[in-house]
């Protein structure tokens, strides 16, 4: 296959990444608005656009996996192929995370809020960001953009543990609320974990560029 022809093929091998984390992206915020706003028809719509996102995942990994066998790619071409075929399992993952949401959304489903919603929807419109501006680096072969975002990994925590520290006070000061604010909880692990995937990504994006595996995962918190 001429040097062209595989060059376009990787191109598109790329915009594929980008058209999945525009799924996953779409997930997250539509998880967050549906349990802000009780929607359990919008909920369930995440739950069923996951299995988009899975499908997703695999045809890309089947074109990755055709232009390793078949045109045995330079080096700097097989980190792109590699890079790809990770932040694939991690938007997947992510993808996983927004579903778990949907699912508490319908479990909520018409009780009272336990209180207004205010860092949780700060944690998916941040954790959505990061991983858009992520990929976008990857486009772009910025590690350097990668590290910083990365490094908002750190903010997305400090919300977290916001968020738990007022839940735990809740159920301390009455019992009655345990269940509501449990399933509050889960939401914020989901976005937390949802973070730590995008710092994964933000990882492969400096190993395309530098050729070097780092842990850019490593918290203050």
């Amino acid at each position: 296959m001429p040097r062209t022809i595989f060059e376009r093929l990787l191109h598109e091998l790329q915009d594929d990444v980008l058209a999945m984390g525009s799924m996953v992206e779409k997930a997250i915020y539509r998880s967050m608005d549906a349990l802000k706003n009780r929607d359990l028809e919008l909920a369930e719509q995440v739950i069923n656009d996951d299995i988009l996102i899975n499908r997703k995942r695999f045809e890309i990994e089947e074109k990755s996996i055709q232009l390793i066998a078949t045109q045995q790619p330079m080096a700097s071409d097989l980190r792109i192929i590699i890079a790809v075929l990770n932040i694939i399992v991690d938007l997947e993952r992510i993808g996983d995370h927004a579903e778990g949401v949907a699912k508490i959304v319908i479990m909520i489903g018409d009780q009272p809020p336990l209180k207004p919603l205010i860092d949780l929807p700060r944690m998916a419109e941040k954790t959505g960001s990061m991983l858009r501006r992520c990929l976008e680096a990857f486009i772009n072969r910025d590690a350097e953009a990668a590290r910083k975002i990365c490094a908002e990994d750190d903010d997305v925590d400090a919300l977290y543990n916001q968020v738990f520290r007022e839940l735990v006070s809740f159920m301390s000061e009455d019992p009655r609320t345990i269940t509501r604010a449990t399933r509050l909880l889960w939401v914020a692990h989901n976005l937390e974990r949802s973070a730590d995937r995008v710092t994964n990504i933000g990882e492969r994006v400096v190993y395309v560029v530098t050729g070097k595996l780092e842990d850019l995962g490593i918290s203050k918190y």
